[in-house]
């Protein structure tokens, strides 16, 4: 498996085994939970995305995990099958959207993303697959958000940061207005989650987290 390794030094408070096992049960309880409760809201979503926009409803892509491993990473598709080539073309014939794809890698009005994939934006609903991730070890319900092979250079000196715990489904970023924060602060961010990492820090995310999603904001 790739890996990709930094010799930056990391330190962070809580470096315990305590805390970590601990944060690792919470994942595993949490996301049991969600599978649990929330089974008939998967089948909806996979039905919905396969009858408005035909092909595979589940999107999987490689990005780097904890210790920069390599881990397939799950959501729910909600953009056409051909979004790279879509994107591509709409960079080329667009400078705003490139200006804007550049600073924060998202896009305000982006071509590729179908009608019903707007609704699962908005509602964060294309990212339930992700607490199968949870399950695996691939990711925690908390920390920094999992870095595509493209972005991985704008972390700058925050890579170290990134590598020392396993990505999150949410964190800092998400209930920090995402869709209004350039990449380069995400990475801020990231890192100064890492450096004070704390189950009360989690638990405090994890309610803005519910805060965000009821009301829809910051979604993009």
């Amino acid at each position: 498996m790739n890996t990709l390794r930094s010799n930056a030094p990391v330190q962070w408070a809580g470096n315990s085994r305590l805390l970590m096992a601990t944060k690792r049960g919470m994942d595993i309880v949490m996301a049991s939970c969600f599978f649990l409760f929330l089974g008939w809201v998967y089948a909806l979503v996979w039905l919905g995305v396969r009858l408005t926009s035909g092909g595979p409803a589940i999107y999987k892509q490689p990005r780097y995990g904890r210790d920069g491993r390599v881990f397939s990473f799950y959501k729910f598709r909600s953009m056409v099958a051909d979004s790279d080539a879509v994107l591509a073309r709409h960079l080329r014939e667009n400078e705003e959207a490139r200006r804007q794809w550049d600073m924060y890698q998202k896009l305000e009005h982006d071509p590729r993303i179908t009608p019903f994939g707007a609704f699962l934006r908005k509602y964060s609903l294309d990212e339930l697959p992700q607490f199968w991730n949870v399950l695996k070890g691939d990711m925690s319900m908390v920390g920094p958000r999992p870095c595509m092979f493209s972005q991985k250079d704008l972390y700058g000196p925050y890579w170290g940061h990134y590598c020392s715990v396993r990505p999150g489904i949410t964190g800092l970023w998400q209930v920090s207005g995402r869709s209004e924060v350039s990449y380069r602060r995400r990475a801020a961010m990231d890192a100064d989650y890492v450096a004070t990492l704390s189950l009360r820090q989690d638990v405090v995310i994890l309610l803005k987290t519910f805060l965000v999603v009821a009301g829809a904001k910051g979604s993009g």
